[in-house]
């Protein structure tokens, strides 16, 4: 969920008014500063803690993560523009992290030569603040760049200009406060940024809704207003491309979170509609051509072109009506990263849930298609593409195989640069693929990681997310957002963990997202649950050693599941999660996600949202799973009010419930690698207690 809010309280006053007759004892917990609601987390911390933390296996855990965390041949994975790679780096020695640069040659050579452009851990230093990295955008030709910072990790940030050439921001530069700010360069001396320009410039859902122009040298206060969504809009955002055949410059209007109008920008400031469906997912621009992924069929009468179907990848350039289609997957298939260079775009398709790189090129009237000669048997993304250069780079990685980059110049085939070196020894491992058949009769396949010589059930994690078009393609446990370093300490001590790419996901295309949307949301969590019995039924563990973890959208997936199935498992970990399906719109950027998840304010969502939203239907007569909640005070997104209000009312039922709340990390698994390392530390932990892993 790519959503924030710029404030860590309700966020319209229609919630306020509602609030106001909500009689839930635990809503007090929604105060999410407040001394009272803090009181309470410090003595749920402390419980945690006691309970986790004194155990000598999180010690130990919390090391082995950590060290693989700040391993120092982790490949740093970056950004290519014009014939540079920049990246963000953390480690044992730069917590808060380095923002840093090479050229492309060197940095193919094992030990780059990285010239640093901005120290987070002394900029904290000196300026008193935890500053959190957002990300950076440079204008083209240019040596000045956006930098956006986070006080604390949250998805409000600052926007700073910042200069390549001094390595020190700008002084009176483009500088936005504190905000859910979108700021990018028309050309070195102009933005265009949306922000939050005081009462009525945000949406229901708490982003922007109005663009405005900003010349160097002039007040902000005299920025042009160029574009306006409207209030009941997901957000109106400005998206610029520039590469060797000039400069597109978009308006982009969300009207929910799947579907946009999409403006093409001329040089007099007007906006003129491109002729696309608002379903359609924009990924980039090559030559002229915008590129998009179609979420639903498309016959563009405009473009006098036949019916497209659902799932394909589509060039289009707006000023000469040309329109192209890339390719169109199968029914098991699905583009995943897409990423357009000045000579080609880069897709990422799978087949079965298994990766390879596609690389489409415009020859005259058509574009050629051709596979990139990448290993296979695992997941293969496009990682970045240079606007001005050939450049691209690929990963490819496996449950059992580190990560890999490839390079190409564009001319040539892509070769190996980089190989970080294995976290753990799998030669006693298997990654193996099975499928399951769910209530309504799909069939829905999972991953299960586990010893080659295993006899019978092992305490196993069952993991997932099923929603919002994420997939779960197979990754090498070195990102926090999805269970960490497995093969030092669960795998390795005999455990199994097992993915399931449930419906609500992408792994198969926009059908099998939009095959759990609203009122059909109970099939992801019937596919979840069908895993589960698998995973019992073929005798490779049982509901006392099995359990499961999921993080945001996750948290409704594993409070779902806990509620629906309290027999089916021994331990949940919620990590960041949505809980409270009647209230969500109310707080962060809920109201963003109505188009996920329909409107509880409806009487027709409300009734199918009610059957299913596990804040609702935890019961004190019902015997659940052990259960650990981990949020953070600074999640702008989700927010920690659903883990705290859901821990309060289970521990207030006599439920076996534990609570760890961290302050920074906004919706994260944390802002640092110590962070990440201590989240998933006590996620280890806990399930070793549960479900007896020695």
């Amino acid at each position: 969920m790519k959503a924030a809010l710029a404030g860590l309280a309700l966020c319209t006053a229609g919630a306020m008014a509602a609030t106001a007759v909500d009689t839930d004892p635990n809503l007090w917990l929604s105060d999410i500063h407040g001394a009272k609601a803090l009181a309470w987390v410090k003595d749920q911390n402390a419980r945690s803690d006691a309970a986790l933390k004194s155990d000598p296996r999180y010690a130990q855990d919390y090391a082995a993560i950590l060290k693989s965390l700040d391993v120092p041949d982790r490949i740093p994975l970056g950004q290519l523009d014009h014939g540079f790679v920049y990246d963000f780096w953390q480690g044992a020695d730069h917590v808060r992290g380095l923002w840093r640069r090479t050229t492309v040659a060197d940095y193919a050579a094992a030990a780059p030569h990285w010239q640093t452009l901005l120290d987070l851990d002394r900029l904290d230093a000196d300026e008193h603040v935890q500053w959190v990295w957002e990300g950076a955008e440079c204008a083209p030709g240019s040596d000045l760049c956006l930098v956006r910072l986070s006080p604390g990790g949250g998805d409000a940030s600052v926007v700073r200009e910042f200069d390549l050439k001094t390595e020190a921001f700008v002084k009176d530069g483009f500088t936005l406060p504190v905000a859910k700010s979108n700021a990018t360069y028309l050309d070195a001396n102009t933005i265009l940024f949306a922000s939050d320009f005081g009462p009525g410039t945000l949406t229901a859902s708490s982003y922007p809704r109005i663009v405005k122009l900003w010349h160097r040298g002039t007040p902000i206060a005299n920025a042009k207003t160029v574009f306006e969504a409207q209030p009941g809009d997901i957000a109106a955002r400005p998206r610029v491309y520039s590469g060797p055949y000039g400069t597109i410059a978009l308006m982009v209007r969300g009207l929910t979170f799947f579907t946009a109008e999409f403006y093409l920008v001329d040089d007099k400031g007007g906006a003129a509609k491109i002729d696309v469906p608002v379903s359609a997912d924009l990924k980039g621009a090559t030559g002229g051509w915008l590129i998009f992924l179609l979420r639903d069929g498309w016959t563009p009468t405009a473009y006098h072109a036949g019916p497209i179907p659902k799932g394909a990848l589509i060039a289009l350039d707006p000023k000469t009506h040309r329109l192209a289609v890339l390719t169109v997957p199968g029914p098991r298939n699905a583009i995943d990263t897409v990423s357009a260079g000045r000579d080609a775009v880069y897709a990422s398709i799978y087949d079965n849930v298994i990766g390879s790189v596609h690389e489409f090129r415009p020859e005259g009237t058509r574009w050629s298609d051709r596979t990139l000669p990448l290993p296979a048997g695992g997941s293969t993304t496009v990682v970045s593409t240079d606007d001005w250069s050939g450049n691209a780079q690929f990963v490819y990685e496996s449950f059992l195989t580190p990560p890999t980059l490839y390079a190409t110049d564009g001319a040539s085939p892509p070769v190996a640069i980089k190989s970080q070196a294995p976290l753990f020894d799998a030669s006693g491992l298997v990654a193996e693929q099975n499928w399951v058949t769910s209530t309504d009769g799909t069939r829905v396949p999972y991953f299960l990681i586990h010893a080659k010589n295993q006899r019978g059930p092992v305490p196993t994690i069952l993991y997932s997310y099923g929603g919002f078009e994420l997939s779960l393609f197979p990754w090498y446990w070195d990102d926090g957002h999805r269970p960490i370093d497995a093969g030092q300490v669960w795998l390795s001590k005999g455990g199994a963990i097992a993915v399931a790419n449930i419906r609500g996901g992408g792994e198969f295309g926009p059908a099998w997202h939009q095959a759990a949307l609203k009122e059909n949301r109970q099939k992801a969590f019937d596919d979840f649950a069908a895993v589960a019995r698998d995973l019992e039924t073929r005798g490779l563990t049982t509901p006392k050693q099995l359990g499961i973890v999921g993080a945001s959208n996750g948290g409704v997936l594993t409070t779902v599941t806990m509620t629906q199935h309290p027999k089916l498992l021994a331990a949940v970990v919620s990590q960041r999660p949505l809980v409270d399906m009647l209230r969500y719109t109310r707080f962060g950027a809920g109201a963003s996600w109505i188009g996920e998840y329909g409107d509880p304010a409806k009487p027709a969502d409300l009734a199918y949202i009610s059957r299913y939203s596990a804040y609702q239907n935890v019961k004190p007569d019902v015997r659940y799973p052990s259960i650990l909640f981990i949020t953070e005070t600074s999640d702008d997104r989700v927010t920690p009010v659903w883990a705290r209000m859901m821990a309060a009312k289970m521990e207030g039922q006599g439920h076996d419930v534990l609570f760890n709340e961290s302050s920074e990390g906004g919706h994260g698994p944390g802002s640092t690698n110590a962070a990440q390392a201590e989240m998933w530390a006590l996620s280890y932990t806990f399930f070793k207690q549960k479900l007896g892993l020695r």
